[in-house]
C-alpha cells in the first residue's frame, strides 16, 4: 500500500508561525501535528511507500520527514501551482501502482486504521458527525453506509457527516481515472477538488464504505489549534516537571524538562517548549515555544514562537520566532 500525504499549503490562517514553520510542522503539545498521524501510518504496518506532496517550506518537511520517519520509504515531489487537492493527488500518480491511502494533515484523528487490510469496498471515507456541519463538506450515505455524494457546505442538514480528508482508495485505477476527469473540467474558485473525483468513482458504480472516528481535532487555525492543544494534552501528553512551591499548576499542562518557573500560575491547558522561562506570569490557553521568555504577563488564548521574549503583556497574543512585545509599566 502506498500512502500519499499533501502538505504543501502555505497555512495562511496560522500567520505569522507559518512564515518560518510548516503548518504541518506547528506543535501541539511538544509534538508537530504531522507526526500524529505519521505515528499512525507507522503503526498501521505494510506499507510500501509514502509519497509527500510538498510546498511551502518544502525543505523544512523533507529534512524532518527523513530525520524522524526515515524507517517509512518515502519520495517527494512539490506541487508548484496551488491548484487543489485532486491537483495535489494526480502528482503522486506515477508513484501508485496499488491500494493507497491519502491523509490531509491538518488535523488530528482517532481511528483504527488497521480497517484497511480488511475491507472489500472499492474505498474508505472517514468522517465526523458535528452539529455545525454548514461549515464543512458533508458525506451522504445510503442504507448500506456508502458513500452517494459530498454536499459542500450544506444549508438543509441533509447530513451531518464531515468529510476530515482522511480516505483509503482500494480501486486506485478508477481513482486516477476520476482524476484525470475532474482535471479536464473547468476549475472551482481556482482548484480543482479531490471529491469531485470520489463522486465520479460512485457514478461509474463504486462503493465507498462510510466510516465514523472517534475522535477529530482540527489544528488549521489559532482557535481550533489551541482547542487542539486542549484535547491533546487531556487525552494523551499531560506532562509536568516539579517546581518550587511558589509556581502553581492547574492541570491539564504540558511542560517539558528545562523549563524555568518562578512566582507563576501555569494552566489550565498550556503547552511549554524547553529552554523557556516563565516569571511572575500567569498562562492558561496557550502555547509557548522553546527557549522563550514571559515575564510580568498574563496570557490567555495564546500562541507563542521559539526565541520570543514578552515582557509586561496582558491579553492575548499570536507572535511568531524570535519576536520581542514588551509593555511599559
Amino acid at each position: 500500500m502506498k500512502v500519499i500525504i499533501p502538505l504543501a499549503g502555505k497555512g495562511t490562517r496560522l500567520r505569522p508561525h507559518t512564515h518560518v514553520t510548516p503548518k504541518p510542522m506547528l506543535k501541539v503539545a511538544g509534538k508537530p501535528v504531522m507526526d500524529y498521524v505519521l505515528d499512525d501510518v507507522r503503526r498501521l504496518g505494510n506499507v510500501d511507500q509514502v509519497v509527500y506532496v510538498t510546498g511551502h517550506l518544502k525543505d523544512a518537511v523533507e529534512r524532518h520527514a527523513k530525520a524522524e520517519y526515515g524507517d517509512l520509504p518515502s519520495v517527494f515531489v512539490e506541487q508548484r501551482v496551488q491548484d487543489g487537492t485532486a491537483g495535489a493527488v494526480a502528482l503522486a500518480k506515477p508513484w501508485v501502482d496499488g491500494p493507497v491511502l491519502i491523509i490531509f494533515v491538518d488535523t488530528i484523528f482517532e481511528t483504527d486504521l488497521s480497517v484497511v487490510h480488511t475491507t472489500d469496498a472499492d474505498g474508505i471515507i472517514w468522517t465526523k458527525e458535528v452539529e455545525d456541519y454548514q461549515r464543512f463538506g458533508v458525506v451522504v450515505t445510503d442504507a448500506d453506509g456508502h458513500m452517494t455524494r459530498i454536499v459542500e457546505k450544506p444549508s438543509t442538514p441533509i447530513s451531518k457527516r464531515a468529510n476530515i480528508g482522511l480516505y483509503y482508495i482500494r480501486n486506485w485505477q478508477l481513482l486516477y481515472e476520476g482524476i484525470d476527469h475532474v482535471l479536464r473540467q473547468p476549475q472551482h474558485k481556482g482548484e480543482w477538488y479531490l471529491t469531485d473525483a470520489f463522486q465520479y468513482m460512485i457514478d461509474k458504480g463504486a462503493k465507498i464504505k462510510v466510516v465514523d472516528v472517534a475522535g477529530w481535532y482540527d489544528a488549521g487555525k489559532l482557535d481550533t489549534l489551541l482547542d487542539t492543544n486542549r484535547v491533546v494534552i487531556e487525552k494523551w501528553r499531560a506532562r509536568r516537571p516539579a517546581f518550587s512551591e511558589d509556581v502553581t499548576i492547574v492541570e491539564p499542562v504540558y511542560i517539558e524538562d528545562g523549563v524555568t518557573a518562578r512566582h507563576a500560575t501555569i494552566g489550565p491547558n498550556v503547552s511549554i517548549g524547553s529552554g523557556s522561562v516563565i516569571e511572575r506570569s500567569e498562562l492558561r490557553d496557550t502555547i509557548i515555544g522553546h527557549r522563550s521568555k514571559v515575564l510580568a504577563s498574563t496570557l490567555r488564548n495564546s500562541l507563542v514562537g521559539d526565541d520570543t521574549l514578552i515582557d509586561g503583556v496582558k491579553g492575548e497574543l499570536t507572535i511568531g520566532d524570535h519576536s520581542e512585545v514588551r509593555v511599559a509599566p
